[in-house]
């Protein structure tokens, strides 16, 4: 009785040391930080964060709005712009009429502008495009203005966050974890180490993995998200036992309970 007792013991202590996760695996952007003491309100470290400004691909959709000093009955670019904000207002939700507003980047690269035709913006950042729509407008209008903003700048958040589902993003310039905070953090079960993004590049899909463990990932040429990333957070070996270890130990342990019974009642 005694022994098998003693192997019960051993099998439950084994189950729960599995089922433990330590800080190493848990705590983002490490850098000996569980080991060491650092000063407070001081920099321990600096890092040159890699530059980043997002090229517009074919399909994106890009809202271009125009302004001049031009009479009003001749700039016709800024009439098209009123239209179609008057339009956007009257559709019922200003993302599926933002979206419905924009310019859709076609597989050329191009976008129509009136009058002067097809100009191609695939491979330029917003600031390159409204700088290239700003010069060919120049020579129509009086002291143009062009500004540009991407419409559908989404990502997908998949896996161990609290919320999974896409994420609409109002900036161009969103890090990694700054993405996943937006889906609700990442949760206990998961595994930090093996973050996989999956990324479109023209007509391929990129697969990467990155180790948001490290301090070092800030230095990543994957610290921004791009358009259409789909990141899935996979989980942690422990997570089986984490969360159903609990509600099944009692079970087990019943069982394991009578079944001893049984085997001492059967000795007598």
């Amino acid at each position: 009785m005694f022994k098998q007792t003693k192997w019960l013991f051993f099998a439950v202590v084994l189950v729960l040391a599995t089922a433990c996760v330590t800080n190493k695996k848990h705590l983002l952007f490490q850098k000996n930080d569980l080991a060491q003491q650092y000063p407070i309100d001081t920099a321990v470290r600096i890092y040159q964060l890699q530059p980043f400004d997002y090229k517009v691909q074919t399909n994106d959709i890009i809202s271009v709005r125009y302004q001049s000093l031009t009479q009003k009955e001749f700039d016709f670019l800024s009439q098209q712009t009123q239209q179609g904000a008057g339009a956007m207002s009257g559709g019922g939700g200003y993302i599926g009429g933002a979206l419905l507003l924009g310019e859709l980047v076609d597989d050329h690269g191009e976008i129509p502008v009136p009058v002067v035709g097809k100009v191609r913006v695939a491979g330029l950042t917003v600031f390159q495009i409204q700088d290239t729509l700003q010069k060919i407008v120049k020579v129509y209008l009086e002291a143009p203005i062009v500004k540009v903003r991407l419409l559908n700048y989404r990502i997908t958040v998949l896996g161990e966050v609290q919320r999974e589902g896409q994420v609409m993003l109002n900036n161009n310039r969103v890090s990694l974890p700054e993405a996943l905070g937006l889906a609700g953090g990442i949760n206990d079960y998961a595994d930090r180490s093996k973050v996989k993004i999956l990324r479109q590049v023209g007509s391929k899909m990129e697969v990467y993995y990155v180790n948001l463990l490290s301090e070092d990932f800030v230095k990543s040429p994957y610290y921004y998200v791009h358009q259409n990333d789909v990141i899935i957070v996979p989980p942690l070996k422990q997570r089986p036992y984490r969360m159903y270890f609990g509600q099944n130990l009692a079970l087990v342990l019943s069982a394991v309970s009578i079944v001893l019974l049984v085997i001492t009642l059967n000795r007598r």
